[in-house]
């Protein structure tokens, strides 16, 4: 079984309960996040070795990361201690018109932004690393973390194991002129992965691929297949989603390998929470890829994983192969008894 390990930070999520707004509620429901950890989570419950590569304080906060991250399943063998501080962010649900918020608190001062890079011994780290998954988010960080992260993808590959890049750009870390810093960093990355998780935007303001003004759909099947051939990538997916009038959502995920894409039917489905909703969907994805299931299989059972996600409060998903199969069915029942 090969060794799946994520490199990102750990962050405790504090979510106001309910639909209220930080102003108006006096509670907050703690749980340890981010997309490494969703990822790791997530596969080990389809039955991989999921490990995480991050640094955490030597706190009582620290130590109760590492209590959740083991009881989600994530190995933890791979994480060093150091530093004082975990990052944070606050969550407010939205509802209706009113959207959900993300605040987070001083990010760059947490123990896994400010570890040094020769606090990692990447050349063993690798050798026990079969497949590497890494994300924007954490590429958004700072030039130390970028460094590391380009750093430990190098040594994967030298070792002969594959590298996972999950695009997933958030304007608001890059700052202005966002997409102009970020493409350098961008380029490095795809031209170590094997496997990317991206839409048409990123491909048209990220990297300035070229396509025609016409519908998303469109121009994902010119965007694509440009940015797989400039960076020899073998496998390409990612959703698109729909907010609709009663506030349902509709998703639809697509796989492209081998100059073919495959897209899931679309998917509709009420929310209850959607943060992580998009490591279920890579997750599954990842699955699939290492399981060699067909190319329809895999990008249907991901949408399905996906649209679990927005079912259960909290960012990681931890759902069986045969319960996103299930779900991917239209299997619904009051009690499973």
């Amino acid at each position: 079984m090969p060794r799946i390990a994520a490199f990102g930070e750990v962050m405790m999520r504090l979510q106001v309960p309910g639909v209220e707004t930080l102003a108006q509620s006096s509670r907050l429901e703690y749980s340890f996040s981010g997309s490494g950890v969703n990822v790791t989570a997530a596969l080990a419950r389809y039955g991989h070795n999921g490990a995480l590569i991050t640094t955490l304080p030597e706190t009582p906060v620290g130590e109760a990361a590492i209590a959740y991250l083991r009881k989600l399943g994530v190995d933890t063998s791979l994480i060093r201690r150091g530093g004082k501080h975990l990052g944070m962010y606050f969550l407010e649900n939205g509802f209706g018109a009113r959207p959900g918020r993300v605040t987070y608190t001083d990010r760059l001062g947490s123990s896994f932004n400010t570890a040094e890079a020769g606090q990692y011994d990447m050349a063993a780290l690798a050798s026990r690393v079969d497949v590497l998954h890494l994300c924007g988010i954490t590429l958004a960080m700072n030039d130390r973390v970028r460094g590391q992260m380009k750093q430990l993808a190098a040594e994967v590959k030298r070792a002969g194991g594959r590298v996972v890049f999950d695009c997933n750009y958030r304007p608001a870390l890059w700052g202005e002129e966002g997409y102009a810093k970020a493409r350098p960093h961008y380029e490095e990355l795809l031209t170590l992965a094997d496997l990317v998780l991206m839409n048409e935007k990123d491909a048209l303001y990220i990297l300035g691929t070229a396509a025609a003004d016409y519908d998303r759909i469109t121009q994902l099947k010119q965007a694509v297949p440009a940015v797989a051939e400039r960076f020899g990538i073998a496998a390409a997916a990612g959703t698109h989603r729909e907010i609709n009038a009663d506030n349902t959502h509709s998703l639809t995920g697509y796989l492209y390998r081998q100059g073919t894409f495959a897209f899931s039917r679309k998917l509709t489905f009420p929310v209850y929470d959607r943060i992580g909703a998009g490591d279920a969907f890579a997750s599954a994805i990842i699955h699939g890829e290492l399981q060699d299931y067909p190319q329809q299989q895999t990008v249907d059972m991901a949408a399905a994983a996906a649209m679990l996600a927005h079912t259960i409060p909290g960012d990681t998903a931890l759902f069986t192969e045969s319960e996103v199969l299930r779900a991917l069915d239209g299997h619904t029942s009051d009690v499973e008894r």
